[in-house]
């Protein structure tokens, strides 16, 4: 049995910019995976440029993107992984 999506969503703002999550669930756990989620989260601007990215490739673990930096995610469960993000998009996009 493969991976189980449990939630997909994408939208894009008024001025173009679009946001999307996407989490499965895996059969199990892995190394690299041992909440036994995968996922990616996604908010670039409407030129394509990619302003935040959260996301747990295989050889890497949960991480995160700011633009071009990249720095380790600690995850503690899904609704804390969903506000962390969102809060970065938020600020990214100078709302308070």
């Amino acid at each position: 049995m493969g991976a189980r999506l449990l939630h997909r969503f994408k939208d894009s703002y008024p001025d173009g910019a679009v946001i999307e999550a996407v989490i499965w669930q895996l059969p199990k756990p892995t190394p690299d995976r041992p909440h036994g989620l995968k996922y990616r989260f996604y908010y670039g601007s409407a030129d394509g440029s990619v302003e935040i990215r959260y996301d747990n490739e295989t050889g890497k673990g949960d991480h995160r993107h700011y633009g071009n930096r990249e720095e380790p995610y600690e995850f503690i469960d899904i609704d804390v992984l969903i506000a962390d993000f969102l809060a970065d998009v938020k600020n990214a996009r100078g709302e308070r």
